[in-house]
């Protein structure tokens, strides 16, 4: 039988933000940038590949390191962080890997015979005469290379566009050669940054970073993360090379402008910049996207959701939810780790990551350490959501546990709504489970719980039965 599958899609201990999700041959592979679990920096570790089969999103498979940090010549004392990449397949086949160095304006890339071998450096991106796409005078900085391959040329996307940088103008294309080095076109701009969309359709929602393209259909869709950071956005084309016209936020790592189950201006979490992108699986198009975890910008999780494609080629936003990748609802009923909160809130329902003092999915132990993640600080008020589950006939729920905590934990199955059952907690040095009597009403229901009293509990599971 095949798992559910949950989210965050990855093992809690993971941390593989900037997703790029591909299906070659009957897999799924996401390529991204690798965080680390209290890192202090983005993008710490090495670029690893997790691959999952197409009929069976809930069992991944880790490939490996596939390409260390300092494989680039300008890196081989390991000083730089790898950020957020992107792959294609050439016109000969192979793999191509095009990545940024965090201290570096020039794109880089590597080159594999297989989706998730070993690649090697193989050059930089340059102009006919050799000098480096970056370098060039009147060229922008590289950032967040976002990559697309048809027949024998390659649409490659840079750019990054901080508020008040009237230098950093908007996302650019360039084509390159079938050697997939060589600049044949461009830059030109096909996406304005914040300092210069105002009158645009783009005003609001401007292009910050993390350029991504894909088909749709006979059109071209340009993902992106906007000036607010916390939004994917997307843009449609009928040319890869321009004529982008706005067409609206795909996902929001604080839930914002979600008006289905709470009012479209409440953040349900605590956000901070996004990167993913679109793909299809098995007919279906999922948005990938990474959400914050340890109270900071610095170990993201990748997270999926599925999206609808409307008649007129349009991507209504999606909810976050624990579900993603599952195609529906997990099973009511059973043990669920409550790392897998997609809600997180406090009274205040802050916008952004930084109350040092807000609930946060951390980890015991330090980054690669096997160890299933919980969500500390549930101070009073603080609320974890879990979204959705079928349940029927569920009488019994219990929480597991720790921490120096005097009071309860309130369930709910909206979180403004009927408290169904309160469980009354004590302080614990280990893992203690309590449990109480509830009547959850049959059907497709999403899971609250509200902390209620003095102290600060750590939150490991829950169970419906």
């Amino acid at each position: 039988m095949n798992k559910q599958a949950l989210n965050p899609y990855l093992p809690s201990w993971e941390y593989i933000p900037d997703g790029e999700p591909y299906v070659f041959d009957g897999r799924v592979y996401v390529y991204g940038s690798h965080d680390l679990f209290n890192g202090y920096v983005f993008c710490m570790g090495d670029y690893v590949c997790w691959s999952a089969p197409t009929d069976d999103l809930g069992n991944w498979r880790y490939e490996g390191v596939i390409y260390p940090r300092n494989e680039d010549p300008m890196n081989k004392a390991g000083k730089m962080c790898l950020y957020a990449p992107d792959v294609t397949v050439g016109p000969d086949g192979r793999y191509y890997l095009y990545y940024v160095l965090d201290k570096i304006s020039v794109i880089s890339v590597a080159v594999c015979d297989t989706p998730a071998g070993k690649y090697e450096f193989y050059g930089y991106v340059h102009y006919p005469d050799g000098t480096r796409l970056g370098e060039r005078e009147g060229d922008e900085p590289q950032f967040d290379p976002g990559v697309l391959t048809e027949g024998d040329v390659t649409y490659l996307y840079s750019g990054f566009c901080g508020r008040g940088d009237k230098s950093r103008t908007g996302s650019k294309v360039v084509t390159l050669a079938p050697d997939m080095l060589t600049v044949t076109s461009g830059p030109q701009l096909v996406l304005p940054g914040c300092e210069y969309s105002a009158g645009t359709e783009f005003e609001g929602h401007a292009f910050f970073e993390a350029s991504s393209i894909r088909r749709v259909g006979d059109k071209y869709c340009f993902i992106y993360s906007s000036e607010v950071m916390h939004e994917l956005c997307y843009a449609m084309s009928d040319s890869p090379l321009g004529g982008f016209t706005y067409g609206g936020v795909l996902i929001s790592n604080s839930d914002l402008h979600i008006d289905s189950y709470k009012p479209a201006d409440l953040p349900m979490g605590m956000g901070a910049n996004n990167h993913g992108s679109i793909v299809m699986i098995n007919n279906d198009w999922y948005i990938f996207y990474h959400r914050h975890t340890n109270g900071t910008w610095f170990s993201r999780q990748g997270c999926a959701e599925k999206l609808t494609l409307t008649e007129d080629g349009r991507f209504p936003q999606v909810e976050m939810t624990s579900c993603g990748l599952n195609g529906g609802p997990l099973e009511g009923r059973g043990e669920y780790p409550a790392y897998l909160a997609c809600n997180l809130f406090t009274k205040k329902h802050d916008l952004y990551v930084g109350d040092p003092y807000a609930p946060k999915i951390v980890q015991d132990g330090k980054d690669g350490d096997e160890e299933t993640g919980y969500i500390a600080n549930m101070n009073d008020g603080a609320t974890a959501g879990f979204k959705y589950f079928d349940c029927k006939g569920i009488t019994k729920f219990a929480v597991t546990i720790r921490g120096y905590a005097h009071g309860s934990f309130e369930v709910r199955t909206e979180w403004d709504g009927e408290v169904l059952a309160t469980i009354k907690v004590d302080s614990s040095n280990v893992w203690e489970t309590y449990e109480t009597d509830i009547n959850i009403p049959d059907g497709i229901n999403a899971i609250y719980l509200t902390y209620c009293g003095g102290g600060t509990a750590m939150l490991k599971s829950f169970t419906l039965g």
